[in-house]
């Protein structure tokens, strides 16, 4: 199919009809924003309307193309009925406003601009871009899809499509993206472009919607031919991290060095923290929040709990901070001073909020230590080394690496 796309797609093109017709998956406040001279709501809206453009475009193709097997609805088409996140969750699902993710234990782990099965029977997924800032980050968010979708379907490969309203050909990413060949790069008009055929249409709308799409199917239905217990991928690497930490010898010969699933697991929870290690953690490394430090003597006015995790695959170290004021956690990330500096809020109405709202004391000052010390940021360049939960990796990535 990526070959084909790759050929083919500029033969599609967004039409007025497609344009004023990707609109029914925006809100009204969302349409108005469209052409408002606030740049900053405008171009989030051009996103969220150039991303319909595509999958309407996608409804076109699909009916034409043998090449295309099925193609999950998502927008307006999305089942009315929509799961919100809670603990133990595992599966697809959609969001509140028809958007397709992949949950694992309640937690959003990857969400999914188009998601198609091939005539090969491969699940493939395409994603939509409009801005140079959507880059960020993209290649490993790419390399993680791929490697969740193809445990899941038992797929050696996973065909993605990159469908971008703006030049992509000199970034490097792009460049590097573009050499595997079960990837499609497309280029096709840009927002202002399309903007330019529709902006001075004033009749009324008439949506026409899919009904008889004989392709179009729920994204529930692509149903994993693997199984999934996120928790356990989680704790199995969790586990292995502190047996390595602690030295537990005969802990590290009953298990495995490394299993597909680790790869899975974006976040390893260490576990919350007792008063003696959250005062031991304010002494030795630091916290501030907005600029003002975080003394121990004050934590438990302010915060309810301190929990220790790592990002996967870079093991940067983060501390969240539960808010007695409102209902959030304060995510902490480590700078190059070694404290530990308040980058954002975690909502509660994420599923990552659930789990951490589950997680109890359980780390005293010693093995606290043991993992901010293990997982600091250090100074000196380090060679390639094995990393605690047994993967290979470059030294310890600094934040924004």
């Amino acid at each position: 199919m990526i070959p084909w796309l790759s050929s083919n797609f500029r033969n599609f093109k967004p039409t007025p009809a497609i344009a004023l017709n990707a609109t029914r998956h925006m809100n009204k406040i969302e349409r108005k924003k469209l052409f408002s001279p606030d740049i900053e709501p405008m171009r989030t809206a051009e996103g969220r309307w150039f991303e319909a453009i595509i999958y309407e475009m996608f409804l076109d193709i699909s009916k034409k193309s043998d090449r295309i097997r099925y193609l999950a609805r998502k927008g307006a088409d999305a089942p009315k009925k929509r799961e919100l996140a809670r603990i133990g969750q595992n599966g697809i699902f959609y969001s509140k406003y028809g958007d397709i993710v992949i949950r694992g234990n309640g937690q959003d782990l990857a969400e999914f601009d188009l998601l198609l099965v091939t005539s090969d029977n491969e699940v493939a997924f395409a994603e939509v871009v409009t801005s140079p800032s959507d880059l960020k980050e993209f290649e490993q968010e790419i390399e993680y899809k791929k490697k969740l979708l193809c445990y899941l379907y038992n797929q050696k490969n996973t065909p993605f499509l990159l469908v971008s309203s703006f030049d992509l050909s000199n970034y490097s990413v792009i460049k590097r993206l573009a050499k595997d060949k079960t990837n499609a790069i497309i280029h096709t008009s840009s927002c202002e472009q399309i903007k330019k055929m529709v902006k001075y249409y004033r009749p009324r709308i008439l949506y026409t919607k899919p009904y008889d799409h004989a392709k179009l199917i729920p994204a529930t239905r692509l149903t994993f031919r693997q199984p999934f217990d996120y928790r356990k991928y989680h704790d199995d690497v969790k586990n292995r991290i502190f047996a390595r930490i602690t030295g537990d010898d005969k802990f590290q010969q009953d298990q495995r060095s490394y299993a597909p699933t680790d790869d899975l697991v974006k976040k390893v929870l260490y576990g919350a923290l007792y008063p003696q290690a959250i005062k031991a953690v304010c002494e030795t490394y630091g916290m501030s929040v907005k600029g003002k430090k975080v003394e121990f003597s004050e934590f438990f006015r302010h915060y309810s709990r301190a929990i220790v995790a790592t990002d996967l695959p870079g093991y940067e170290l983060i501390i969240y901070l539960r808010s007695k004021s409102r209902k959030e956690y304060l995510k902490m990330v480590q700078v190059k001073d070694r404290h530990f500096k308040f980058e954002r809020p975690t909502p509660p109405k994420v599923g990552f909020f659930l789990w951490l709202e589950t997680i109890q004391p359980t780390l005293g000052t010693r093995i606290t230590l043991s993992i901010l010390d293990t997982f600091t940021i250090k100074e000196e360049k380090r060679s390639i080394q094995q990393s605690p939960a047994g993967r290979s990796q470059a030294g310890m990535k600094k934040p924004g690496e």
